[in-house]
């Protein structure tokens, strides 16, 4: 896992090396523009052979441009730091052959220090041309190449549509014509919100390929940064490699204690590895419970148990052989399964109906000690929208929530709200700030779903799993896919993980499944592609 920043952290952490005189401000800029360059060299290859010469690009999939043509890039600098990188960039791109225009937005002589140097040292080389006024003609289509180096994380307010900013790219529905100028955000591209991933109101640009610095910021994945940032690249601009206190983690890769020996400390048997409970619903509706029971299992909790209905048994007989079966009519019933101490989690929701999640979550909440893990999805958060705090407070320590966007809004109304107001200024409410709160105000781990999957803990640890750029898969946009993601957390608690340990796991592991299999999936396909994501990391 790798720390995601915010704005003022970023700011910190280098403001931090400046004022001990371990770098100049001019350092950290030059690196950085020449890190956007080699990040567009590397991504267009076409355009490391420079201004003059080199072979054609192919339509499909690089920038146009004929051999032996001159490249163009347009630089649109700001009127801080971040156009200070514009300014570099422009030099040694001008450095490599290519034609080069530069407009500034703003008054040269109010730009930061280290930005006016840069400034005047690209004045020495080029124009700095005035920013087009409303009305007067820009095509960005005279450019194979346009950077965006207006405001990047620097952006406290929405841009103005006066401004005429959204004039200096092409439309955003000619984003997919292969003949139009690429485009490169510097940190990010500018009217998007750097906590948030909200693009702020008024004008905003877009990108096909975003260079970051040092490390990437929230909006690189929360809310609509991933559709707005293109592909990213991240560029070491010798900042020390350190974790920064309070910071959102994104998860990656974990390194999985499933294949490190026993969590438990016991000798391997079933038990050793934990035994999930998960209860379903009543006849024709146990589909859902049944999806969180495999995952359970196949995430390697040495035993599940499906509680079910009596006139469900055999419903869920049918389709199930390795996960056993339990009657649970009701809350008594339940009570008596719960009585075994070897049962190491429990979850419900999927599929229970609120009738039965209300009868049923007072018992296990009653009953979970503190050393088993509890997941609440689905009707088991829904059914108690009507008294959010009367079940927060019966929430054990090692309890996780599992709520969509409709679902978190029943519990938390008003963190929903404060994210469904507009985005004014920066820094936005963002997801993650909704999601802290609720974890703080429920007292345990709270994960909320999204292709911005957000988890936070009480104590205001976070991560964050973003299924985009190379990890996108909108085909996991299928119904049950939450069912199973219940069933892996389960499954892991169960194990012995820590819950938030063991939501950021699930989530990964949930989204990996999911590229494993490929388009077409469908929930059930889930679990069953876990065995070789399993084998691949090495679990």
């Amino acid at each position: 896992m790798h720390d995601l920043l915010t704005a003022a952290q970023m700011r910190s952490a280098e403001a931090s090396e400046i004022g001990a005189g371990r770098v100049r401000g001019l350092d950290l800029m030059e690196r950085a523009g020449a890190g956007v360059v080699a990040a567009i060299e590397a991504e267009w290859p076409a355009f490391a052979a420079g201004g003059e010469g080199g072979s054609a690009p192919r339509p499909a999939d690089s920038p146009r441009g004929i051999s032996g043509e001159r490249k163009r890039v347009v630089v649109l600098c700001g009127p801080g730091n971040n156009g200070g990188d514009g300014f570099v960039i422009a030099r040694l791109l001008a450095g490599r052959g290519w034609a080069v225009e530069v407009f500034l937005f703003g008054d040269a002589a109010r730009l930061p220090a280290d930005a006016k140097v840069n400034h005047d040292r690209w004045a020495a080389l080029g124009a700095v041309r005035t920013w087009p006024a409303p009305g007067e003609a820009f095509n960005p289509w005279a450019f194979d190449l346009i950077v965006d180096a207006l405001f990047g994380t620097g952006l406290a307010r929405g841009l103005s549509f006066e401004a005429g900013v959204g004039r200096m790219l092409p439309e955003w529905d000619l984003r997919e014509d292969p003949a139009r100028p690429r485009v490169v955000a510097v940190d990010l591209p500018s009217g998007l919100c750097s906590d948030s991933g909200r693009r702020l109101e008024g004008d905003g640009l877009w990108a096909d390929l975003t260079v970051s610095f040092h490390r990437y910021k929230c909006g690189h994945v929360l809310s609509e940064g991933p559709r707005h940032c293109g592909v990213r690249r991240l560029v070491d601009i010798g900042l020390p490699d350190e974790p920064f206190a309070g910071a959102a983690q994104e998860v990656e890769a974990p390194g999985l204690v499933l294949g490190k020996g026993d969590p438990f400390g016991r000798a391997t048997h079933k038990f050793s590895y934990g035994h999930a409970l998960i209860c379903a619903g009543g006849f024709g509706q146990t589909g859902a419970a049944r999806l969180a029971a495999r995952a359970a299992l196949r995430v390697g909790a040495g035993l599940v148990t499906l509680a079910a209905p009596s006139d469900a048994m055999a419903e869920c007989a049918a389709q199930l052989t390795a996960v056993m079966l339990r009657p649970a009519d009701g809350a008594e019933a339940l009570a008596g399964l719960l009585q075994d101490p070897r049962i190491t989690a429990l979850c419900l929701g999927p599929g229970l109906g609120l009738a039965r999640a209300r009868a049923l979550v007072p018992v296990t909440l009653a009953d979970a000690g503190p050393a088993r893990g509890v997941v609440l999805d689905a009707d088991a958060l829904s059914a108690f929208a009507d008294a959010p705090g009367a079940l927060f407070a019966a929430l054990p320590e090692r309890a996780v929530l599992t709520p969509h966007g409709g679902e978190f809004a029943r519990l938390f109304p008003d963190l929903a709200a404060r994210l469904a107001e507009p985005a004014v200024a920066g820094p936005a409410y963002s997801r993650l700030d909704a999601v802290r709160a609720a974890s703080a105000r429920a007292g345990c781990v709270v994960l909320l779903k999204g292709a911005d999957t957000v988890i936070a803990a009480p104590d205001g640890r976070a991560l964050v799993h973003g299924a985009a750029y190379e990890r996108a898969a909108p085909w996991l946009a299928t119904a049950g896919a939450g069912d199973v993601l219940a069933g892996l957390i389960a499954g892991l608690l169960a194990r012995g993980y820590a819950p938030l340990e063991a939501a950021g796991c699930a989530a990964w592991l949930h989204v990996e499944a999911a590229r494993a299999f490929g388009p077409g999936l469908i929930a059930e396909d889930l679990p069953e592609a876990l065995p070789a994501v399993l084998r691949r990391i090495g679990a």
